[in-house]
């Protein structure tokens, strides 16, 4: 895992690509229990950072379009990103910010990343500033949206040290 700087109060991950896969061929997202898996060396690198000490912030910001297509309920998207917050650290899901967006691509929201709604909501959430912040992503819309709420950025791969 890569070297969190010392300014850095809240970490924010997205989910899918990030700390979770989908298990069933063509989702781009879990549906259910049972559908997903954490990526590599994210509850290595995850559940050895302490969190307290460090005085560090959670926060997960997940694009769930599925919800808007039907496949998915908003409390079922709510409870798997819970899950995957208790697999990939060990912490209580209560003590992490947890923001999707549950709206279909096509929609003209703020929150759908690369917008920047989601990243700015978990900041003003946990009352800390964009350079105070860290968003770590897959994508290029993850890269964009943390652009656009001048917050720094980092790669799932570099952060979790993937080949």
């Amino acid at each position: 895992m890569m070297d969190i700087p010392e300014q850095i109060k809240l970490i924010i991950f997205d989910a899918d690509g990030t700390l979770r896969r989908t298990t069933v061929a063509g989702k781009p997202c879990p549906h259910a229990p049972g559908e997903w898996e954490l990526m590599p060396k994210v509850k290595e690198a995850l559940s050895g950072v302490n969190w307290r000490e460090r005085k560090l912030a959670l926060g997960v910001a997940s694009n769930q379009d599925q919800v808007a297509y039907g496949h998915l309920s908003r409390r079922m998207a709510y409870q798997l990103l819970e899950d995957m917050i208790v697999a990939a650290t060990g912490c209580d899901p209560a003590s992490v910010t947890i923001r999707f967006c549950p709206h279909a691509l096509e929609d003209d929201c703020g929150c759908h990343k690369p917008r920047p709604g989601m990243l700015i909501e978990i900041m003003h959430s946990r009352d800390v500033a964009p350079a105070e912040t860290m968003f770590v992503g897959d994508s290029e819309s993850d890269c964009e949206a943390a652009r656009r709420a001048s917050v720094s950025f980092a790669w799932a791969k570099n952060f979790f040290g993937w080949e």
